[in-house]
């Protein structure tokens, strides 16, 4: 019952949220590396293929945020 430990839930939850705090930070600097707005031209525009690269480098932050925590 290691596991239950109310310490090893309080460490997941700080851990969690500092895992996101890092992934929208991150998200927000390549949105301000681009030259163009991310958002706009996947929503407004419906840029399929901006799309899978986004989604591709927000699983490829999310892998490296969660090495570095684990």
């Amino acid at each position: 019952m290691d596991f239950i430990n109310p310490q090893n839930i309080i460490n997941s939850l700080i851990y969690s949220i500092l895992g996101v705090i890092v992934f929208w930070v991150s998200f927000i600097i390549i949105d301000k590396i681009t030259p163009y707005d991310l958002w706009g031209e996947i929503v407004e525009k419906r840029n399929t293929a901006l799309a899978f690269v986004v989604g591709a480098m927000c699983l490829g932050i999310a892998i490296v945020v969660a090495a570095s925590i684990h």
